[in-house]
């Protein structure tokens, strides 16, 4: 059967970046701006470390936690709540950081000093799910909470011992360890995240899951309620209920957000022609392909690759 949450990561385009490792020096307060498509985590090797977050709520790092800022949000790093911040782009050039090295503010201690590493992951423009619409304002996991996910913890270890070594590669390694940690704190937040925590059941589900799985599998069949359902061993009006009920949607409304998400992703191919996309994703015709593309994403799909470069 399709793994649907490999599926939708693979067509989110889920990149993990490194942007920075720290040494931060008491007093300091960073205003991390908002961005689109992204997701950002803060992991704290040593130090304390108060993240305020959109609407009021700060969650305190210590050594070795965790958070997960998802949907782009603004948020503030400082040493202590409360602190008047600078925006992040005038702190960096400020102190002179080029993207080398660690990032590091003020001269005190280095043992004092609050470490840590900062991440970015980004999703291409355009790219929705219910799995990614269904993520809290944030995830956090302490040190505590690492001792019980095992497959969390050996990766932030590994990574936060990448990150501070000067071995060739370590930058890059990390980088791509990161979306391990993406995809690690989703299983791990199921218990914190009950909209998440329904989705991936209904992917866990022996009859959704499996309606799931065929969508995901083979998103060019010409799918109906009726043939959805008997794949499902369901009733048609019982397998519509219980697929609304835990995916939060129709079936023949996420077949066609599916569809759409599909395209986007086969239209970033060089040589994808309008045609192939719309016969590769279910459409019985381009001109009907362009204009559902053209009503969901707001431009037609051949100008796809133009705003993609």
């Amino acid at each position: 059967m399709k793994d649907v949450v490999s599926d939708v990561l693979d067509t989110v385009a889920l990149k993990g970046t490194l942007y920075f490792r720290t040494d931060f020096s008491p007093p300091f307060a960073i205003a991390v701006p908002s961005f689109r498509q992204a997701a950002r985590f803060h992991l704290v090797v040593q130090g304390v470390c108060h993240v305020a977050l959109p609407g009021g709520d700060t969650v305190t790092l210590q050594d070795g936690d965790l958070v997960l800022v998802p949907h782009g949000s603004a948020h503030v790093l400082a040493d202590a709540p409360g602190r008047e911040a600078a925006p992040l782009e005038q702190v960096i050039a400020a102190a002179g950081f080029t993207g080398e090295g660690a990032f590091v503010l003020g001269a005190g201690d280095p043992q004092a000093a609050t470490r840590m590493v900062c991440g970015h992951f980004a999703f291409a423009d355009g790219a929705d799910h219910p799995l990614l619409r269904a993520l809290p304002p944030a995830l956090h996991f302490t040190a505590a909470d690492r001792a019980h996910l095992p497959m969390l913890d050996d990766i932030l270890r590994l990574v936060g011992r990448r990150m501070f070594e000067a071995a060739p590669g370590a930058a890059a390694s990390a980088a791509r360890l990161s979306e391990v940690i993406f995809i690690e704190a989703l299983r791990a937040g199921l218990d914190r995240a009950p909209e998440l925590r329904r989705l991936l059941t209904a992917v866990d589900d022996p009859q959704i899951g499996r309606a799931l799985s065929l969508i995901h599998a083979a998103v060019e069949r010409d799918w109906t309620l009726d043939s959805l359902a008997a794949e499902a061993g369901m009733s048609r009006t019982r397998f519509a209920e219980r697929f609304r009920s835990m995916v939060g949607s129709a079936p023949m409304g996420y077949l066609s957000g599916w569809r759409l998400q599909k395209a986007r992703a086969l239209l970033s191919e060089p040589r994808a022609s309008v045609k192939e996309v719309a016969h590769k994703t279910g459409y019985a015709s381009p001109a009907a392909f362009s204009r559902a593309y053209s009503n969901h994403f707001g431009h037609p799909p051949r100008g796809e690759r133009a705003r993609t470069g």
